[in-house]
């Protein structure tokens, strides 16, 4: 293995130990803490998994949780009703409601109907606009955390050829605003883009966000590339159990790349202290309290 492993896990801990200090210094000056409001509709076991991870990394950094765990059968009205109860609560500065909805839900009435100020999932139309057009919103917590792992491996951006292979409102297209806001030149590839590998070989930086297990091939890449893996797919293993994967051919593509992240341990921790980084500027600017700008 020649490239550089991009440790997300460690980057994670460094962004939620400095999140923690300036909520220590956000308690101390307006009397209360961050807080965050999570809802759960329904018993999906992966969903309550990633709701309990984001629970515990709120408590971590001296936040306040508010969980709101609702059954399968919960109508369109009364999470409405819900939401708009949160989006009135001066305790809550971050609304995330746990995606899929059940079917009688309409996910995208639900998303638009969080204030744009409390969507710190950065999902609503009102946020998706803003990042558009450059303007301050809040960004989608998974892109968001493959940036901050880009500036630090590779610094300045600017420049840089970008092949973003996913196209999805999530990750691939506002990492692709994202990289534009950076001044790389981007390309949105996707699973029917023609000749893709020639596509991917153009491009400084990759970053992997289709859905396939080891898609992305060593050899489709530049020498050097700098690969940011988002997927997460399981798959089975040789003791009948199974494995996670990401995009990427991890093995085949570490050999060519000069930077990647490892599936798990890569972008996911990023995408939880995203979610910390993104209530807390929620209340500090609902507070007029100024932070640190690094975040």
């Amino acid at each position: 293995m020649n490239a550089r492993l991009i440790d997300g896990k460690a980057a994670a801990l460094g962004l939620r130990q400095c999140i923690g200090g300036e909520v220590n210094r956000f308690r101390e000056a307006v009397g209360r803490a961050p807080g965050l409001a999570t809802v759960l509709v329904g018993n999906d076991p992966a969903s309550a998994v990633y709701v309990s991870s984001k629970k515990r990394a709120t408590a971590e950094a001296g936040m306040l949780s508010f969980a709101h765990e609702l059954p399968a059968t919960t109508t369109q009205d009364e999470l409405v009703d819900l939401v708009d109860a949160l989006n009135a609560d001066p305790a809550v500065d971050g609304i995330l409601v746990q995606l899929p909805l059940p079917a009688q839900i309409d996910e995208l009435v639900i998303i638009a109907r969080i204030s744009p100020d409390k969507d710190v999932d950065g999902f609503s139309p009102v946020n998706a606009g803003r990042l558009a057009i450059g303007l301050h919103g809040f960004v989608p917590c998974t892109p968001l955390g493959c940036l901050y792992l880009l500036k630090q491996e590779l610094g300045d951006l600017a420049g840089l050829n970008a092949v973003v292979i996913g196209r999805s409102n999530i990750v691939g297209k506002p990492m692709a605003l994202l990289l534009l806001g950076e001044s790389c030149t981007v390309t949105i590839a996707h699973s029917r883009t023609r000749d893709l590998p020639e596509v991917v070989r153009r491009a400084d930086i990759v970053v992997a966000a289709v859905g396939r297990p080891a898609m992305v091939k060593g050899e489709w890449l530049k020498p050097g590339a700098t690969v940011i893996d988002v997927g997460i797919n399981r798959i089975p293993a040789e003791d009948g159990k199974s494995r996670l994967v990401g995009d990427v051919d991890f093995a085949s593509a570490s050999d060519l790349a000069g930077a990647i992240t490892p599936v798990p341990g890569g972008v996911g921790p990023m995408t939880i202290a995203c979610l910390i980084r993104n209530t807390f500027v929620s209340a500090a600017r609902r507070e007029g309290f100024s932070y640190e700008k690094s975040l």
